[in-house]
């Protein structure tokens, strides 16, 4: 656990990697809590008609359970283990019992077709997969070995395997809107790599009578180990919500039943809140990530939730290596925050050198939560780094120690010789008391080389017209990046995490352009 600092300076001073030769995640999350403490709550279970708390020892030993029909079905260490399982002690214990016998999980979504879950299953060679009813309907036709709660045995004594820091332990795919998903593959130490940017985004995870809950998926790495494996490292008591589509009446009855302190609410889970004018009381913390928050968004924040929003920066492959943290810094509007101990970041060039301009964001080789590699992928992995620096994809500038998003690579708009982030004009947009959801890109133009063009979800009986968007646009930004197109929708592409698909939108925009 970090110390609490007086400043950012002193909380990163002389910090260094600690990294035993022998490191196991379920350990880590759950076995030392269990065997010094096994009564400590562990996780607030809210997925079933009522409250249930489950202790550290009920979790170590739901696991091993799990873990001997693991080994019964004769898993061996290397293997790969779906899990398709919602929020819930299940979930994570399917997860510890891999990590505790050397397999490997994979996190698998509910929310995936049959040709989805088929591509993951077959690229991670998947023998066997934890679920329940719901899983194993989504898995029919597939040549895996399903595992539901019936089938568990009597847990298992079977000492843990020997694993360090660079044993392969959790394949996490990608959402896969830039193409395939690729797999990436980390090791035993991504759990400590997250702790520091996790205690940052929370004003120091770990306070007395802290409780931590978020509604993303525990499938994906923001709800796993941005929630559920960190808060049960840290001794932190962390809820399984239950589950179904985001409403804020439903977010306000989670906060009020488990007493959640701390929340990782991703942006458009925000947005929905602002949008129904909800307040929430009692939290300590809120963080957010994925994508970033505008000034109004922030100032909101402190208004209707009492708190000041800490934003923070990663991806799949190196998670958590930025955070902004209200107890240390002023956040600043449009910076995703300070570099996490641990991770060192820059802004470069082609060549792979730090720029003082914009540039590629990129993470040098040595952060814990850095992946392995791209599971059977070489030709990826390598493509994925430029030298020493992991490079993310995403466009940026590194001023004065705070990070600034800019926009993914592909994602920035050259118009008339100016280069638009659109994450600035959404955030701008968003402010406009008409407007509920938006998505930003560049449009192909004969004469700009592209224009701004914005896909407007409207809030219920609204009818603002393009013009007034517009200038809203106008005064507020840059005279050159106002939409000069605005198209009235009535949903947006998302990904399964609630990000806005630009992808798809830069699609349809060309699309409009050829017709």
């Amino acid at each position: 656990m970090l110390e609490r600092a007086a400043t950012y300076d002193d909380l990163i001073a002389g910090f260094r990697w600690n990294l035993p030769a022998r490191l196991n995640m379920a350990e880590q999350a759950c076995d030392r809590w269990a065997a010094a403490e096994p009564d400590r709550p562990a996780i607030i279970d809210l997925t079933g008609p009522a409250r249930r708390d489950v202790s550290y020892g009920a979790l170590a030993g739901l696991s091993r359970q799990v873990q001997a029909a693991l080994l019964a079905r004769g898993v061996a260490p290397g293997d790969r283990v779906g899990v398709l399982l919602g929020q819930g002690p299940l979930c994570a214990a399917a997860h510890l019992a891999c990590w505790r016998m050397g397999a490997i999980s994979v996190p698998l979504f509910k929310l995936f077709q049959h040709d989805a879950l088929a591509t993951r299953v077959a690229d991670a060679g998947l023998r066997v997969a934890v679920t329940d009813a719901q899983g194993a309907a989504l898995m029919a036709g597939l040549d895996v070995t399903l595992l539901q709660q019936a089938d568990l045995p009597a847990p298992t004594d079977a000492p843990p395997a020997v694993t360090g820091p660079e044993t392969p332990a959790v394949l996490i795919y990608t959402s896969g809107t830039t193409g395939k998903p690729k797999g990436a593959l980390h090791g035993h130490r991504v759990l400590t790599g997250h702790l520091p940017g996790v205690e940052m985004s929370h004003d120091f995870l770990g306070q007395p009578g802290d409780v931590l809950w978020t509604p993303a998926d525990w499938a994906w790495i923001g709800g796993l180990f941005d929630v559920a494996m960190p808060g049960l490292a840290l001794g932190v008591p962390v809820v399984a919500g239950p589950g179904g589509r985001f409403t804020p009446e439903t977010c306000a009855q989670v906060i009020e039943s488990a007493g959640v302190r701390n929340t990782f609410l991703p942006p458009t889970a925000l947005r929905m809140l602002k949008a129904e004018g909800a307040t929430l009381a009692g939290l300590r913390s809120v963080a957010s990530g994925g994508e970033p928050l505008g000034a109004e968004m922030l100032a909101w924040g402190r208004d209707a939730l009492g708190v000041t929003i800490n934003e923070f920066y990663g991806q799949t492959e190196c998670n958590m290596v930025a955070s902004s943290c209200a107890a240390l810094f002023a956040p600043q509007p449009g910076a995703l925050g300070r570099p996490a101990p641990g991770a060192a970041l820059a802004v470069i060039d082609a060549d792979g050198l730090p720029t003082d301009g914009e540039g590629d964001i990129a993470i040098r080789r040595g952060a814990a939560s850095m992946m392995l590699g791209y599971w059977q992928n070489a030709e990826a992995t390598a493509a994925k780094f430029r030298g020493d620096w992991l490079v993310t994809g995403d466009r940026g500038v590194l001023e004065d120690g705070v990070l600034r998003f800019v926009g993914r690579e592909d994602d920035v708009i050259t118009s008339a010789g100016y280069r638009i982030g659109p994450s600035e004009i959404e955030d701008c947009l968003l402010t406009h008391p008409d407007v509920a959801n938006v998505g930003v890109v560049g449009k192909p133009d004969p004469l700009r080389t592209q224009i701004v063009k914005a896909y407007v979800v409207l809030k219920p009986g609204a009818d603002p017209g393009a013009e007034s968007l517009q200038a809203w646009v106008r005064d507020r930004l840059a005279s050159y990046s106002y939409p000069r197109e605005v198209a009235f929708v009535d949903d947006l592409p998302l990904t399964v995490t609630g990000k806005v698909i630009r992808k798809a939108l830069r699609a349809r925009a060309a699309a409009e352009e050829g017709a």
